[in-house]
């Protein structure tokens, strides 16, 4: 036998299985992290849609405004 790998049987792990736990370690440690971030990301997009929702009032007497000064032109030329 080699030194990276061990006889079947004795219980013990080949070099192989004990690196590829380390890895498999690793992925689900940056999946958490994946994930915790990924849950930032929604909380902060969700506050900025609130802040957004917040301003549709203004928005919709700004929208009042500019149909009101657009259309006046027209009023006075059916005027004179």
């Amino acid at each position: 036998t080699s030194s990276t790998s061990v006889q079947p049987g004795n219980g013990e792990k080949s070099y192989f299985e004990q690196q590829r736990e380390a890895l498999l370690a690793e992925i689900g440690v940056s999946f958490e992290h994946v994930l915790a971030n990924i849950n930032k990301l929604n909380r902060s997009l969700e506050g900025v849609i609130a802040v957004g929702n917040e301003f549709s009032s203004v928005e919709a007497l700004w929208s009042t405004f500019e149909n009101v000064m657009a259309k006046d032109p027209d009023a006075d030329a059916s005027a004179e």
